[in-house]
């Protein structure tokens, strides 16, 4: 077992994603796991993650979880589609502690659930990488795959950008160009886009949709048990810090958690 020393199940759990996205995770874990104690990092200064580099995305990820390791956090949640699609297989096996990555953990549950065609929304870097349609296909390789590049939906929710109303207004264009290929589910593969639930309603049936978070969150928590990492104990604080503008952090997290105070400002 990872976990020798009784006292570690108290020690938070790290979750970072480049924005207020990751959140969405965080509010569905918090329903499964309320005694956790959390810190989550968001990476603002750098947002939109979906238009860096492999390398850049790297750079950001190993400098969080070095922030994390500081922290003696007891595991680390990367509830951010890109990051694990372009960092993950970089940084797992350099900590001590497990790293959980949304894409990874995901694919597995989605390949063996009997579906033969699968959309995947993603952003730009998610979908160069092929880690979707990777991670699907290995685990089941009958199936097919169609990964799509979102215009600017990140900018959309995280209310960022230059042509926030015309990527709104591309949205069903793309949802449109995704039903051509008559897939089964659409896997919504950025953790901001369940936001925009409403936009795709209007195309599209809802329970086409996959919003990986519940069964990520599934996942974390049969791991954590497995390896005896679950507090026990009475828990359930949070810590938030984030790399820019705390205050817009707060203004935008508002759709997708109560935050109780400004997050501390990371340097």
């Amino acid at each position: 077992m990872y976990n020798k020393d009784k006292t570690q199940n108290i020690n938070s759990i790290g979750f970072f994603d480049s924005g207020v996205g990751g959140l969405s995770v965080l509010a569905r874990f918090r329903k499964i796991l309320p005694q956790e104690n959390i810190i989550y990092f968001g990476d603002t200064l750098h947002l939109p993650y979906g238009n860096k580099t492999k390398e850049e995305l790297i750079g950001y990820a190993k400098n969080i979880l070095n922030f994390f390791k500081e922290k003696q956090v007891k595991a680390v949640v990367i509830a951010c589609n890109t990051s694990s699609a372009q960092a993950y297989d970089t940084i797992k096996n350099l900590y001590q502690f497990p790293i959980y990555p949304i894409i990874q953990s995901c694919a597995n549950v989605i390949a063996n659930s009997g579906v033969k065609k699968v959309g995947v929304f993603a952003t730009e870097a998610t979908v160069k990488s092929g880690k979707y349609k990777e991670e699907l296909t290995r685990n089941n390789p009958l199936i097919e795959v169609k990964e799509m590049a979102s215009k600017n939906w990140v900018g959309i929710v995280e209310g960022v950008g230059d042509n926030i109303e015309e990527a709104r207004k591309n949205i069903k264009f793309e949802i449109k160009e995704m039903l051509s290929f008559n897939p089964d589910k659409i896997i919504l593969g950025c953790t901001h886009y369940p936001y925009l639930m409403n936009e795709f309603i209007k195309y599209a049936p809802q329970n086409l949709f996959i919003d990986p978070a519940e069964i990520f969150v599934d996942f974390i928590k049969n791991d954590l048990e497995k390896r005896n990492l679950l507090n026990n104990s009475d828990g359930g604080k949070e810590e938030f810090y984030v790399t820019s503008s705390p205050e817009d952090f707060v203004k935008n997290a508002k759709i997708f958690y109560d935050l109780k105070k400004l997050p501390h400002l990371y340097k």
